[in-house]
C-alpha cells in the first residue's frame, strides 16, 4: 500500500531519494480513487528502487502550491529532488511504470 506524506516526511524521504513518484490526490476525487489500486501496486513493484506515495492535497495544501498542482490527480516523478516528469489526470498503470522507469534508467 502506497504511503501518505505529510510535509515533513516529504521533505525527509521523497527529496532525498534518488528517484521518488508521488501522487497528488483528494479523498473526494473519483479519478484519484480510481488511481488508488495503481499506486498501491506500483508502490509494491518499485519497493525497494524508488519511493512511492501519495500527498493528500486537502491535508498538505502547500506541497500542492509547491509543485504548482491546479488539477488532479497530478502525479511527479522525482530524480534527486527534481521534476522529472508530471502526469496529469486519469493515466494507466504502463504510462507510469514507463515514467518512473525512465528516471531509474
Amino acid at each position: 500500500m502506497a504511503r501518505v506524506f505529510t510535509a515533513e516526511e516529504f521533505e525527509k524521504e521523497v527529496l532525498t531519494a534518488d528517484v521518488a513518484f508521488v501522487d497528488f490526490y483528494a479523498d473526494w476525487c473519483g479519478p484519484c480513487q480510481a488511481m488508488g489500486p495503481v499506486i498501491d501496486r506500483l508502490a509494491e513493484t518499485y519497493a525497494g528502487r524508488a519511493v512511492v506515495g501519495k500527498v493528500n492535497v486537502d491535508k498538505t495544501p502547500e506541497l500542492a502550491r509547491q509543485y504548482r498542482v491546479m488539477s488532479i490527480p497530478n502525479m511527479i516523478v522525482l530524480k534527486k529532488g527534481q521534476v522529472a516528469k508530471q502526469l496529469i489526470g486519469l493515466t494507466d498503470e504502463a504510462t507510469v511504470a514507463a515514467a518512473i522507469d525512465e528516471a531509474l534508467a
